[in-house]
């Protein structure tokens, strides 16, 4: 049975530019992959054309069929997650393994107040909507 985990140290999932996340990656394999990587990634969701970026890429080679590593990212400048009506930005650590297709997401926040970024209705300059 296979099974990807990503654990974040203190259980944290909110953290502010240029704070590190710590954490560890586990796996449970049936094959053998020649590499596990852990990427820090955002993508949008809602309306309009969705959009990705990767940011940071940590490489575990020559993994064990069960193993459990640690990693340390840093949570980057930005863009800052936000929600709003038409549209939201997620940030998210993904275990991907390779060659295949097996894949494990924990999103978090990154944002200056360590919360994501609530987008309201933003007024004209004669002060209508």
């Amino acid at each position: 049975m296979t099974e990807l985990a990503i654990e974040m140290a203190g259980n944290r999932t909110a953290f502010r530019p240029g704070e590190p996340m710590a954490g560890a990656a586990s796996w449970t394999l049936d094959t053998l992959a020649e590499v596990v990587e852990l990427r820090l990634f955002w993508y949008t969701r809602g309306k309009g054309t969705a959009a990705t970026e990767v940011g940071e890429v940590v490489r575990f080679e020559k993994p064990q069929l069960h193993e459990k590593r640690q990693f340390q990212v840093t949570a980057p400048d930005g863009p800052y997650s936000f929600s709003g009506k038409l549209i939201s930005l997620v940030w998210a650590l993904e275990l991907v393994v390779r060659p295949g297709k097996l894949h494990h997401t924990q999103t978090i926040v990154i944002s200056p107040n360590g919360a994501e970024v609530e987008l309201g209705v933003v007024a004209d300059a004669k002060g209508g909507e």
